[in-house]
């Protein structure tokens, strides 16, 4: 055995003990560490000859990395709806690398039973019943991607077609309709041969991100007097104001007129859990595909997302894996048939972790304080005559622009740059109906009423700095 990794071997117990070091100095940081950094120009390593071991290494990357790293696991971090990982999380996550598990469903781990029980929970959590198989995927927009397949290879089978064996070839276009699609939405469509051209966007309601239903009708009309298929996207939160589709509705078109429909619950599927929101995802069970993302308000570590469905034999024509060293099993265990990958990480194990550690009223309170310390923040926008808030606070987000003369996004930028300097928070740009805006995505655990006053500070702080 190389002499470093004999080394490294015999003193695993004091590398690890160094490293736990690290992270509970990382995770105590709150009043320190920058919510964002803006790293300078390196140099990279040559690779050595001779490895240094791991805890000369760790030294190495404490001296010239380690205070460039961001705080974005910690409380005022706004941007990307970014979560955290809570304490159990990040033990389950520890040990998924320990464990160092290729989850792909083969038979000689228990890993996949883990999986299974996992999406037990979580279809509990958001209210789906029975009829969903779900699966660990590594992001909302891979769900996006998984969803959208078995929808095409629908498309497929209604004319006569196996999509996932002959190809789109000789069909007509398939149509995918929604009133705000996220831009994974648009990137799904282009990695499928869909197209990103044929994603249409359908008029939504004045004033708001969420899709008039009476323009999805008269559209889902016009595409059956066509003949073309046609995927309809529903959305349970959209990025910049968290505004909800009437899902029921959605659905019923989508039986009336027989399309495909799929939810993007990224992270607004998490109304289910508290019995006052409830109602903004009433309808999402109906859906024949849903994405839900875990590194969100679930709060597990990177990368976590999963992927529902009604439709299991569908989603296992498209993904199915054959390769004479591979289980052939079809089953919902069979995990590498279900998902683009056929190597995955154990990423079911934090989320397993954290679900039996916190349970439903647990997560219940996380997404009530955070839409709480929301609507805080965004009552001071609102009343502030330097901010214009941009839409109701609804739920975990806010949207919002500079007062005054139309602002630019230049201006935006510049704003943001000054923000992230202070260093007591961080929030990112975007544009809500062509105005350049910002926006806030409350979404961490650890975040408390307490760290208002703070996020407000340095809100105005960014302010001043602009007019020195």
């Amino acid at each position: 055995m190389y002499e470093q990794l004999r080394s490294d071997q015999q003193h695993i117990a004091e590398i690890l003990a160094s490293v736990l070091d690290d992270g509970v100095r990382f995770l105590g940081a709150d009043g320190d560490r920058p919510a964002a950094v803006v790293p300078p120009a390196m140099v990279p390593e040559t690779l050595p000859d001779d490895g240094i071991g791991a805890s000369q290494t760790l030294d190495l990357f404490r001296s010239k990395y380690a205070d460039w790293i961001s705080g974005s696991a910690g409380p005022h971090y706004f941007g990307l709806v970014t979560g955290g990982a809570t304490p159990a999380s990040l033990a389950g996550d520890w040990l998924t690398a320990v464990y160092d598990q290729n989850a792909t469903g083969s038979n000689d781990s228990i890993a996949p039973q883990i999986e299974l029980a996992a999406i037990h929970m979580l279809r509990q959590l958001f209210g789906l019943s029975e009829d969903h198989s779900g699966v660990f995927v590594s992001g909302a927009t891979m769900a996006n991607f998984v969803g959208l397949a078995t929808g095409r290879q629908w498309v497929g089978r209604k004319h006569g077609v196996d999509i996932a064996q002959a190809g789109l070839s000789g069909l007509p276009p398939v149509r995918v309709l929604c009133g705000t699609p996220h831009s994974s939405v648009s990137k799904a469509l282009a990695m499928l041969g869909i197209g990103r051209d044929n994603l249409e966007r359908i008029a939504t309601l004045p004033g708001r991100e969420a899709v008039d239903v009476e323009a999805m009708r008269k559209r889902l009309i016009e595409i059956r007097g066509s003949g073309e298929a046609c995927l309809v996207v529903g959305n349970a939160g959209t990025v910049n104001s968290v505004d909800y589709d009437d899902l029921n509705t959605l659905a019923d078109l989508c039986k009336e007129f027989t399309a495909w429909f799929h939810v993007d619950a990224a992270f607004g599927g998490f109304a289910a859990c508290v019995p006052e929101t409830q109602s903004l995802v009433a309808g999402m069970d109906r859906a024949d595909s849903i994405t839900i993302d875990a590194h969100k308000w679930l709060n597990v570590p990177y990368d976590s997302a999963m992927v529902f469905t009604r439709h299991l034999r569908l989603q296992l024509e498209v993904f199915q894996n054959s390769a004479a060293y591979l289980e052939s099993d079809p089953t919902p265990t069979n995990f590498v048939n279900l998902t683009p990958e056929n190597s995955r990480r154990f990423r079911a194990l934090p989320a397993w972790f954290t679900l039996m550690a916190y349970g439903r009223q647990g997560y219940q309170e996380i997404v009530l304080r955070n839409c709480q310390i929301a609507k805080q923040i965004g009552q001071r926008i609102d009343e502030a005559d330097e901010f214009q808030l941009l839409a109701p606070v609804r739920m975990n987000g806010i949207v919002f622009t500079l007062a005054g003369q139309p602002t630019t996004h230049r201006q935006v930028q510049q704003y943001l740059h000054r923000v992230q300097a202070g260093g007591q928070l961080y929030m990112t740009p975007t544009e809500y109906f062509a105005t350049p805006a910002i926006r806030i995505s409350v979404t961490n655990w650890r975040t408390t009423p307490e760290h208002v006053g703070q996020v407000w500070k340095g809100m105005m702080a960014a302010l001043d700095s602009m007019t020195d």
